[in-house]
């Protein structure tokens, strides 16, 4: 395993911190002093990392610091933002990045993920919790909208009239109501939390990386594309050398 590359000067610590291996990345939103709010540094730190993963496919596992997931985007940043800014979707648009990434996103939740850090997390294709975590979208009570994803993802995580009463009202979601509702998959201790993502992570890598790279392109085609997305993606599958192998492997293993 590598050490974690960071990068640190006296006055301001990296807000990201990667830990990469062969078949993954861990990053760690780090700016514990303000919760891990998301700010335009961290936005940029997930933007170069997201241009690595495009180049190298892994497994990505995003947590945060000091038990806080993301408290949120920096409010000292949002308010001084303008209709341009809005357009130029900054949140939105490295939020969209991560869920394109090719291979697997896992989210290890501990404490507040509200706001942006909580569309951070819808973001990825798999969520688990601490019984610490809470997730919200309180945008409508600082006078804006979640448009960093929570008004799409969230209804096709936890279906339309779920996300219209979470959104509306802003109401914070603790970990068992986020297992109840399908926001999380699972629910571990805090010193549990990033062993069982790395769990995870080794089911996947253990599976073959066309395929698994395939099945989350065909899960993220629109519904007017299916089946035919997934007959042209299992008909390039079928003519590749590690599914005979892998096949081969299976039949022989039943021999014996």
């Amino acid at each position: 395993m590598n050490a974690p590359d960071v990068a640190v000067g006296p006055e301001t610590p990296e807000p990201v911190l990667v830990e990469r291996r062969d078949d993954r990345v861990v990053a760690t939103l780090n700016r514990p002093d303000k919760r891990n709010a998301i700010d335009q540094a961290t936005i940029d730190a997930l933007h170069a990392l997201c241009a690595e993963l495009e180049a190298d496919p892994r497994i990505l596992i995003l947590t945060g610091a000091d038990g806080v997931f993301a408290s949120g985007a920096d409010i000292a940043q949002l308010r001084e933002r303008r209709a341009a800014d809005a357009l130029a979707g900054i949140n939105a648009n490295a939020f969209v990045r991560i869920n394109e990434l090719p291979m697997p996103v896992v989210a290890a939740v501990d404490g507040w993920a509200l706001g942006g850090g909580a569309e951070l997390a819808y973001a990825a294709d798999i969520r688990i919790a601490t019984p610490d975590a809470r997730f919200g979208n309180p945008e409508t009570g600082l006078g804006i909208i979640p448009a960093a994803g929570a008004t799409w993802r969230l209804k096709e995580i936890v279906g339309e009239a779920r996300a219209a009463e979470l959104l509306l009202t802003g109401r914070i979601v603790d970990a068992a109501e986020a297992l109840s509702i399908g926001l999380v998959t699972g629910v571990h201790p805090v010193g549990e939390l990033l062993a069982e993502a790395h769990a995870l992570a080794d089911r996947i890598a253990k599976n073959d990386r066309a395929a698994t790279i395939a099945t989350k392109r065909v899960l993220r085609a629109p519904r007017a594309d299916h089946p035919r997305v997934d007959l042209e993606v299992q008909a390039e599958l079928f003519e590749s050398p590690e599914k005979h192998r892998r096949m081969t492997e299976f039949l022989e293993r039943r021999k014996k």
